[in-house]
């Protein structure tokens, strides 16, 4: 098994802690200014029993990954409360339930390409890409030549989900967000 340092987990991976094999939720680089260090703030949940928890790791501290058959997919369609992956080897298909993509949904688009990790031949967690392209369906009016501004308003893109964006970003626009914190980075 591989060890990984803990400032390069990220949300989707799957460590090895205590035995058990874990789903990183959450994933959280924090730097407190003073006497106290930088630390790694992870939510993970056991994938055999669905229990959550959270963990503090130093940043130097390494951690175990365990071995993972990892598969690129490609995202069909949802059908229902399934959302259909096809493997691009084989062409067979897999539904995976809502249940099971922890609020990864929001990311999704048809053609996008992942990853599906398997643990002893079972589907046990999925590898979005770090980035993706969305569009905006609705947010407030922009405001031109605002570029130097820090305020944010919210946007929602088409698959659903809200994010913050400059006031520059009007409807119709294609944005990339980062797909581990939700964060806006740029148009695209």
């Amino acid at each position: 098994m591989a060890k990984i340092l803990a400032t390069e987990i990220r949300v989707g991976n799957l460590l090895e802690l205590e035995k058990k094999v874990w789903r990183v939720l959450k994933s959280y680089h924090v730097h407190v200014g003073g006497r106290g260090g930088a630390y790694m703030q992870i939510e993970i949940k056991d994938i055999e029993t669905g229990q959550k928890r959270n963990e503090r790791l130093s940043t130097d501290d390494r951690v175990e990954r365990p071995f993972i058959d990892r598969r690129p997919m490609t995202y069909s369609y949802q059908d229902g409360e399934a959302y259909v992956f096809m493997d691009n080897e084989t062409y067979e298909q897999l539904s995976l339930g809502n249940d099971f993509l922890e609020g990864q949904t929001g990311y999704l688009l048809p053609n996008l390409q992942v990853e599906i990790n398997f643990h002893n031949g079972r589907a046990i967690g999925i590898q979005l890409p770090t980035t993706v392209i969305l569009e905006v369906v609705d947010t407030e009016p922009g405001i031109k030549n605002s570029t130097a501004t820090t305020s944010f308003k919210p946007a929602e893109l088409e698959t659903g989900i809200s994010v913050q964006v400059p006031p520059f970003v009007n409807v119709g626009e294609k944005i990339r967000v980062n797909t581990d914190d939700g964060s806006y980075i740029e148009r695209a």
